[in-house]
């Protein structure tokens, strides 16, 4: 009996963090419409934000070395959010135009801060890359040429654990495949 009051707090604490994960996954099932990035339309894959996907370009990849990560900036999100706001719409209208006359494969990598849970993570920079995609292809870009990627937490701009630093890491980025 004493072996189960020692088990208790531990118990207690691991109830909490799996109804917590449970919070968070009702939490995107109702903002995002609970449509997974797996799911399908009449058999053709579709984001989060029921846009079609294009099938992934060969040897495209966010981290090679024949992408360009400095042509555009990263465009910033407020926390918990896949929202581009007013003052991010600019960015977009250069990266369109840029895709009007050039015909480069653009990947769009979506990034966190560290809270959350690494799958969480995965996903919102994953939504967050699927937002700026929408956005570009209303804006008039190519959607065959536009490819997205999560990093989730992975690869911060600032280590640091302040507002400050999470609001530099919460991003997607454009890279320019050359």
């Amino acid at each position: 009996m004493k072996f189960f009051r020692l088990l208790q707090p531990a118990l207690a604490s691991l109830l909490l963090l799996s109804l917590g994960g449970c919070a968070n996954k009702g939490k995107a099932e109702r903002e995002y419409g609970g449509v997974s990035d797996s799911d399908s339309v009449n058999g053709t894959a579709i984001n989060g934000l029921g846009t079609p996907l294009p099938e992934r370009q060969e040897g495209v990849s966010f981290l090679g070395s024949n992408v360009d990560h400095t042509r555009f900036s990263a465009i910033h999100f407020a926390f918990d959010s896949y929202t581009i706001g007013s003052e991010e719409r600019g960015k977009i209208e250069r990266v369109a135009d840029f895709m009007q006359t050039a015909s480069s494969t653009i990947v769009l990598a979506g990034f966190t801060d560290e809270r959350g849970t690494p799958e969480y993570n995965r996903g919102l920079g994953e939504r967050r890359a699927q937002a700026v995609r929408a956005a570009l292809i209303s804006a008039g870009g190519n959607a065959s040429r536009l490819q997205t990627v999560s990093f989730g937490s992975e690869m911060p701009v600032d280590s640091g654990a302040s507002e400050s630093a999470w609001s530099k890491n919460r991003r997607t980025e454009f890279g320019v495949v050359r």
